[in-house]
């Protein structure tokens, strides 16, 4: 399967709420449409399951357009964020409830059923009601039922952020093997960089409508194309081409005259302290964040981020020295 978004807009009252929205998802693909709130992912998540229209643009699937196919007709699965389950059904008849719908004969839902509360891991529920279990026991029922009719495609819609952090981790792991055992593609609306960066095969970081980057995991953290994507993909440091050519002589091989449009981007944990007879920087201030801590140092005159192992020992007011490998650092743009 391949499904392929070409060149979709969408209008609110004349705003832009989707600008030039192109994106291909590939079979088994795990891929996370991953951005701030009112960046456009959840918008453009509706449009792809059919619940809104688009003003211009294609959805192909297999070379199929969908634009005009209503949703229920897409055979896409829909997991929310309010799991959506219905109350007055147990959890057997809610996961079996699109099975039903479509006229599937009784002797084939029941092993279906059972077939998913097993992958679940809710074997020992199903007579149960929804109110009878947790949160995220409800979600994972709500992800059974979207995998129920076996769908081409699965749409996940921010489906932990009401949950937790300890059972939010669990999930995650959960939904990723679900979805690599089933070789289902997958597309997933998250605010949460964690989840984006541990679920997913390709990310899409959104703002204000547009595709800011498109890449693996590793691609977006440590060689992101811009500063927005640099900044919410987490903290990092950066060094224009006049400073790093006046003040930081071991990083000059990298400056050229096609870099005076960009900034040299490295992540905290690739800036090393080190302590030497001759320190050139010093720590102004550090947070302790259990397995890691950050300071923040003063080195020639530049404020840098680095974090280490929270073992190291530092203290606030410590001279130390700094480096950073070249082949950690990244040009992008402004």
């Amino acid at each position: 399967m391949s499904l392929i978004i070409k060149d979709i807009h969408k209008y609110f009252d004349g705003y832009a709420a989707l600008e030039k929205i192109n994106l291909t998802i590939e079979n088994k693909e795990f891929v996370c449409l991953l951005g701030p709130s009112g960046c456009g992912k959840t918008t453009l998540l509706r449009i792809i399951a059919g619940l809104l229209d688009c003003d211009t643009g294609k959805i192909l699937l297999d070379d199929k357009d969908l634009i005009d196919v209503p949703a229920r007709d897409r055979g896409f699965g829909i997991v929310f964020q309010s799991y959506s389950l219905f109350p007055h059904m147990t959890i057997d008849e809610n996961i079996g409830y699109g099975l039903k719908i479509r006229n599937v004969p009784k002797e084939e839902i029941e092993p279906r059923i059972k077939e998913l509360l097993d992958i679940v891991r809710l074997s020992d529920y199903s007579g149960r009601y929804p109110n009878q279990l947790s949160g995220g026991q409800q979600q994972r029922v709500a992800i059974a039922r979207a995998l129920a009719v076996s769908p081409s495609l699965l749409l996940l819609d921010e489906p932990l952020s009401a949950l937790d952090a300890t059972v939010r981790a669990e999930l995650r792991k959960e939904i990723r093997d679900v979805q690599q055992r089933l070789n289902i593609p997958t597309l997933m609306v998250t605010h949460d960089q964690e989840e984006a960066l541990s679920m997913s095969d390709k990310i899409v970081c959104m703002s204000k409508g547009r595709i800011m980057q498109i890449g693996s995991p590793q691609e977006l953290y440590l060689k992101p194309k811009n500063k927005f994507v640099a900044d919410f993909m987490g903290h990092g440091n950066m060094l224009s081409n006049q400073l790093i050519k006046q003040s930081f002589p071991e990083l000059a091989q990298l400056c050229s005259e096609e870099t005076e449009a960009q900034e040299l981007f490295v992540r905290p944990e690739c800036v090393k302290l080190h302590k030497t007879e001759k320190p050139e920087a010093k720590v102004l201030s550090l947070q302790f964040l259990g397995n890691i801590q950050r300071a923040e140092v003063e080195w020639r005159n530049h404020l840098f981020l680095t974090e280490s192992h929270s073992n190291e020992a530092l203290a606030v007011g410590e001279l130390v020295n700094v480096s950073i490998d070249p082949q950690h650092c990244n040009w992008m743009a402004l």
